[in-house]
């Protein structure tokens, strides 16, 4: 509704900026299926399909084009671009700006110049989960703080809050799934190794489990994230490489057997369940052991002094909406103001 209405509504070429070429090609394939003239150019596209993506969009046909940071950001890419009636800019999933940084990700820092490549075409950078200082990020340097911000509600009252302390994962695990038999559900790990371990053990125990992590080859993450999407009663076990863009009406819960980075990052994963409006479940496991492990994740990063303070801040809030007495809703509601 953010930007692919307007770009209908205002004619010529509306670029969209997406993170990962999962996403461009689901949204893509829905454009279509309702008629409207989408494409996207990306690396898992062979040079003939993206030749004639470019021609389809040169000659008018494509109303909405779908890139990557990376492959938007090239010189050719700007000159051939800037050729064309550009009406609109939408920066899809605009929270990875803050969260990947520079680091990870330049080419994110680099959508910047995009206001002056631009400078008559409305930008607009949309996300559904940016606390005050990832937005404070996203206007300073996507905008330069000249920038209107819109802020709508974060409540999602169908997904019930639940955290208990951990002490056997795999039990826990088990028997919160026997309480929901034949539902779909995502089970979040830190690790991959875990990850592995913990379908395993799903499946011996009748469960019909898969993983999905980054280490796996693309075949098999592609194979069993289809299996996930078309099938009901599938639970998948996941490190967070799983999880944007997954639009699955169905998800009954998300459960955590490891504490997430940070309650934004919670806020995200636990926004996969429910989507039908139905009753779901958002149930966390946590211990001492998980904070040490955080710790030191900020702790080895390679990012600035100041990158690390607010990673620590941010843990400190998630480790606080985990301990609190009061009413969980209202911590995380109230985080995001």
């Amino acid at each position: 509704l953010c930007y692919q209405v307007p770009a209908l509504v205002m004619g010529g070429l509306a670029l969209v900026v997406s993170p990962l070429v999962a996403l461009m090609q689901d949204q893509v394939a829905a454009l279509r299926l309702a008629g409207v003239g989408a494409d996207t150019i990306n690396s898992s596209l062979d040079r003939e399909a993206n030749v004639a993506a470019w021609r389809r969009v040169a000659s008018g046909q494509t109303r909405l084009l779908y890139l990557a940071p990376e492959r938007l950001m090239t010189e050719r890419m700007l000159e051939a671009l800037s050729r064309l009636e550009v009406s609109l800019v939408a920066i899809d999933e605009a929270h990875c700006i803050s969260q990947w940084g520079p680091a990870f990700r330049p080419e994110y820092e680099d959508l910047s110049r995009l206001r002056h490549i631009f400078p008559n075409v409305p930008i607009i950078a949309v996300t559904a989960t940016a606390d005050e200082s990832t937005r404070g990020d996203i206007e300073a340097r996507l905008f330069a703080e000249r920038v209107e911000t819109l802020v709508l509600g974060f409540d999602r009252p169908n997904i019930k809050l639940a955290i208990e302390s951990k002490q056997d994962s795999k039990r826990q695990l088990l028997r919160f799934i026997e309480r929901h038999p034949g539902k779909s559900g995502i089970v979040y790990c830190l690790s991959r190794k875990k990850t592995e371990e913990m379908a395993a053990f799903l499946e011996k125990n009748g469960v019909t489990a898969l993983a999905y992590h980054a280490g796996m080859s693309k075949e098999a993450r592609e194979a069993n994230q289809n299996a996930f999407m078309t099938l009901s009663g599938v639970v998948m076990v996941a490190t967070i490489a799983f999880g944007m863009g997954i639009d699955k009406p169905d998800v009954a819960y998300v459960f955590h057997t490891d504490l997430p980075g940070s309650l934004e990052a919670y806020y995200q994963e636990i926004g996969r369940a429910g989507r039908d409006g139905r009753a779901a479940e958002a149930h966390m496991l946590y211990g001492l052991g998980d904070i040490r492990m955080r710790r030191m994740f900020i702790d080895d990063e390679d990012a600035a002094v100041e990158h690390k303070r607010r990673s620590h801040g941010r843990l400190d809030t998630l480790i606080g909406y985990c301990e609190t007495a009061e009413c969980r809703r209202q911590v995380l509601l109230g985080y995001f103001g």
